[in-house]
Order: C-alpha cells, then sequence, then structure tokens
C-alpha cells in the first residue's frame, strides 16, 4: 500500500529545515541542495514542492510571520486588560526565546535577501506596522491614550522602539533580556497613556 503523505506537512517540514540552514549558514548557504540535504529530501523531491528557490524561500518567510500571528491571536482572544493586553502582544513580536530569537534572525535574513526585489516581497507588508497601529487605536478607543499626543507620531515611535528592541535582543541577549524588554515596553506604555 502506498505511503500517504501530508503535502502542507511536508511543507511546513521544508521551511523549518530552510530556517535551521539560514541559521546554521546564512542566506547564502540556502541552496536548493543544502535545504533538501536538511529535509532529507532529494532536490528532485523538493522541487516537487517547490519549483523555485525563491517560491521555497517566500513560503519559509511566511511562514515565520503565520507563528507570530498565531501567538498573537491567541494571546488578543484572552481577557487581559487593556494595557497588559498591549504589552503582551508588545512581548510576541520582540524576540526573547531561542524560539523566536531564530525567527527574528530567519525573517531579517530574509528581508536582507528580498530586500532589493520589490516585486517579491515589500517591508511594510510584514504586517508590524499595522498591528502596532491597531494597537496605539486600542488603547485610543479605551480612552487610556495622553490626549496631547500625536497618535501617527506614537505609533511610528512605538514601531522603531520595536525594532530597536528587537535588533539588541537578537544581537545582545546577555544585555536585554525579557525582563528589560518588558520594562522597556511598559515604560513607553504607561509615558504615552493616562
Amino acid at each position: 500500500m502506498p505511503k500517504i503523505i501530508d503535502h502542507e506537512k511536508r511543507k511546513i517540514q521544508i521551511a523549518e529545515a530552510t530556517w535551521r540552514v539560514i541559521l546554521e549558514r546564512g542566506m547564502e548557504g540556502a541552496t536548493v541542495r543544502n535545504i533538501a540535504k536538511e529535509a532529507d529530501l532529494s532536490s528532485g523531491a523538493l522541487r516537487h514542492y517547490f519549483s523555485t528557490q525563491d517560491e521555497l524561500l517566500m513560503y519559509a518567510m511566511n511562514l515565520v510571520k503565520e507563528n507570530a500571528t498565531a501567538r498573537i491571536e491567541k494571546i488578543a482572544q484572552q481577557n487581559f486588560p487593556p494595557k497588559e493586553l498591549v504589552l503582551k502582544i508588545l512581548m510576541e513580536i520582540i524576540p526573547t526565546n531561542k524560539e523566536t530569537l531564530a525567527e527574528m534572525e530567519v525573517w531579517f535574513a530574509f528581508i536582507a535577501h528580498f530586500m532589493h526585489d520589490k516585486s517579491v516581497f515589500e517591508v511594510h507588508h510584514d504586517g508590524i506596522l499595522q498591528g502596532l497601529q491597531k494597537l496605539i487605536e486600542l488603547l485610543e478607543h479605551f480612552q487610556l491614550l495622553k490626549k496631547e499626543l500625536n497618535k501617527e507620531l506614537e505609533i511610528e515611535k512605538l514601531y522603531a522602539l520595536v525594532d530597536g528592541l528587537a535588533l539588541h535582543a537578537m544581537f545582545e541577549p546577555n544585555r536585554i533580556d525579557k525582563k528589560k524588554i518588558e520594562q522597556v515596553l511598559f515604560s513607553h506604555i504607561q509615558s504615552i497613556c493616562k
């Protein structure tokens, strides 16, 4: 009897193998041959799932985004007070553990790889800016934002803060740990709220 293969599960396994190759060898090492070997497939079998390397890389990149989005949606469905909810969601965007650090490193590698090919990916489509806008709007909806704030400027400041903390967490994890990230974010939320 032929073995039944779950094609979507296999694509996820290949994407995860792609992440491991990128983490170990960088984007230049993310060749079809290296990824196939990591996924324990032949290059031909890998091409059955992804006809081009860019198709595979985009799938792997989108899987990083989907994983983060799923974690955020799970938090959003819980009944936290607004400030706590904002803090918990922000903590999912910034890498604070081995899994999210790996995701962030892979994400930045993808962005650098596709930076000059706008037909494949544009950074502003990563969903983070739009998500941060929703968080600021949530605070505004609950009338927690200080009245004199420029909402658009606050969204940009929060975006810069999140990106900066993410980079520091990735490059200096011993200096800026989860507790410090949480303190910085909580302090910022307090500074823009009544």
